[in-house]
């Protein structure tokens, strides 16, 4: 169930104006300048219903279409955007204008002068009701409208966008990427062209085109625009292209051509992206324009089989090369599939409400300094041999009292650290790092890599030390072979196990090892002709106990396997055990005894092996290698 923002029901609003016979004026977002700007005051606006603006007012004329809409006055061309790219899939478009047929003007439905939309933020669906006063000038709509003059669905939801991010000035400052994960509650991800140009890498051009393709494979919503500085926005480049505009990637095609018009083509293969250009006539006129000699090559037909074709007035197609040439940056708003019944590829989900603060929660991004480690940790498993991991940390834009969103967001990212198969606490010393996400002052930051079974943590951070703010992170991941290969995400809040009781003895001294490899193993002389050195290990210490997996015919085996022993009793030696890979029972070999503890440094051991039970003091073949560290500091490591 949708949250009520401001604790506004649709259902009850509308039944009490309707039994009293009164249109909703929403007390909320008021008809008046405060409303509209935090900055001026524009005495010219009259606020009128739609009523008052056509005699037949309709939320939507002949169907919702990408290429009816108007930005108007407000320097808001981004929502222009995300809502053309709305409007492309109406399942989604209909999850944000709920019920819009119920909302239409109708003699069907009761009409009250209130209309509902819901938006995505930070892990919940908000139901944002308003009325349909909408800020005019000389009887013509102010900002975002139609241009079937009486079609208001995009004004009604530019005022519903604009009542939850305080007034209609601030929507000068929002990105398309952001819109479209408050419209669809997807997970969205930026990328720079730019930084392709300066390499030049052919390996980084085919990374991109595959990433875009499988994107648009699955439906995600994609944008791209070219930066430039504030008073050549809307400007034209001389191939044609709107500088600060959006464009709406709609196909991302690769096209093998058939040997029989190579010749003609002149290639055997094409890299070719549409887009669509929701700002007016003026079109890019470079090669694959519309009246370019590439179309002239071969017949429309021909073309149409190969997929390279128009669906939309105003889509253009460019090839991939020119694309990254002249655009600066890509959007995406991936949309993850989360669902446990599908034949489609699933991931699983996670996500995780914190915020960097004044107790020491904001270390900052440097990964070597003193206070890294006091940011916020998240602690995660991967269960699987190998996987895919997608991250989306995002910041909240906006807080009470504070009407211009967007303008004191901090510059943030995260790392992500391989830690001990039994960590439990938060982690004092620097692991492993395994991947860091480009730090960027934006709402959110998305990042993506392949991790191998183990524990890690995420460690989100902003770029300076001393910010605060609150954040979502979500963490997805997913695999081929079914089942859950995560653990549940969960934050690490406890430094180290609690005081016990006095009259129980407590936990004196903290260890981590790390398994290094072993040297010699053999199998036991009653060990059958057949039988292979499949050897698997397990670190024991006062009844906590962690195991690896076995290692196929391995007499020297590499592990490379930590665990952290909180220990109540540091005068018994940590056990490691190696046993030999059964399908029934595995067999026992030999086992390690670690007295040595290392000190907070840290230390080498290389260590004998021996038997258990009768055999306790019999040394066996091989040895262990470890480094061990303890300190009597619970928190040292």
């Amino acid at each position: 169930m949708p949250t009520n923002f401001r604790g506004q029901s649709y259902s009850k609003i509308k039944k009490d104006c309707l039994s009293k016979g009164a249109l909703f004026e929403d007390p909320e977002f008021p008809a008046n300048n405060k409303s509209l700007f935090n900055s001026k005051i524009d005495k010219d606006i009259e606020w009128k219903r739609p009523k008052e603006l056509c005699k037949v007012p309709k939320l939507v004329v002949e169907g919702v279409s990408c290429d009816d809409l108007n930005q108007g006055e407000i320097g808001n061309t981004w929502f222009v955007t995300a809502c053309s790219s709305l409007a492309r899939e109406p399942k989604l478009w209909q999850k944000v204008v709920t019920n819009h047929k119920e909302q239409e003007w109708d003699d069907k439905n009761q009409y009250a002068g209130i209309f509902r939309f819901m938006f995505w933020r930070f892990g919940d669906w908000l139901e944002v009701v308003i009325d349909d006063r909408l800020p005019t000038k000389d009887g013509k709509l102010v900002f975002c409208h139609s241009k079937s003059r009486n079609e208001f669905w995009s004004a009604l939801l530019e005022k519903a966008y604009a009542k939850m991010y305080g007034d209609y000035e601030s929507l000068e400052c929002g990105t398309v990427a952001d819109s479209l994960v408050d419209f669809t509650s997807g997970v969205s991800e930026k990328l720079e062209t730019a930084k392709l140009r300066q390499n030049a890498d052919p390996d980084s051009y085919s990374a991109l085109f595959t990433k875009l393709s499988e994107a648009q494979e699955n439906r995600a919503l994609i944008s791209c625009s070219i930066v430039c500085a504030t008073p050549e926005v809307g400007s034209y480049t001389e191939q044609g292209l709107v500088l600060g505009h959006g464009y709406n990637v709609t196909d991302v095609r690769y096209v093998e051509v058939s040997r029989s018009l190579q010749g003609t083509i002149g290639t055997s293969e094409l890299y070719l992206i549409r887009l669509f250009n929701p700002w007016g006539s003026r079109e890019w006129n470079g090669p694959w324009s519309d009246d370019s000699e590439e179309w002239k090559r071969v017949n429309q037909m021909q073309w149409e089989k190969m997929g390279v074709k128009f669906e939309h007035e105003g889509e253009f197609w460019m090839s991939f090369e020119d694309f990254i040439q002249h655009f600066t940056y890509v959007d995406i708003c991936h949309f993850v599939n989360t669902s446990f019944f599908s034949i489609k590829k699933t991931w699983s989900e996670s996500i995780m409400h914190s915020e960097w603060n004044h107790n020491g929660r904001n270390g900052g991004g440097v990964v070597n300094s003193q206070s890294f480690l006091s940011n916020p940790q998240f602690l995660f498993d991967i269960n699987s041999i190998n996987d895919k991991i997608m991250v989306s940390l995002e910041q909240h834009d906006i807080d009470a009292g504070r009407q211009t969103f967007g303008q004191n967001i901090n510059t943030i990212g995260f790392h992500i650290m391989k830690v001990e198969e039994n960590r439990k606490f938060r982690v004092h010393i620097h692991g492993e790092l395994m991947f860091t996400s480009d730090y960027c002052k934006t709402r959110s930051v998305f990042g993506t890599t392949s991790l191998h079974r183990g524990r890690y943590i995420v460690v989100p951070t902003t770029f300076e030390q001393g910010p605060v703010g609150k954040f979502m992170l979500r963490l997805y991941t997913g695999s081929s072979s079914g089942g859950s290969v995560i653990s549940p995400v969960k934050e690490l809040t406890k430094e180290a196990p609690a005081s016990s009781c006095p009259c129980i003895k407590g936990y004196s001294m903290v260890s981590t090892i790390t398994v290094l490899s072993a040297e010699g193993l053999s199998l036991p002389e009653t060990a059958k002709a057949s039988q292979t050195l499949d050897p698997l290990m397990i670190i024991k210490c006062e009844g906590e106990s962690v195991k690896t997996n076995y290692m196929a015919n391995k007499v020297s085996p590499s592990w490379n396997i930590k665990a952290t022993f909180y220990r109540k009793k540091p005068e018994l030696p940590i056990i490691v055990e190696i046993n030999n890979h059964n399908i029934l029972v595995n067999d026992f070999l030999a086992e390690a005894r670690v007295e040595d503890h290392g000190g907070e440094n840290g230390k080498e051991v290389t260590c004998k092996l021996y038997g258990r039970k009768k055999e306790v003091d019999t040394v066996k073949p091989g040895t262990v290698t470890v480094f061990i560290r303890s300190s009597f500091d619970l928190t040292y490591l």
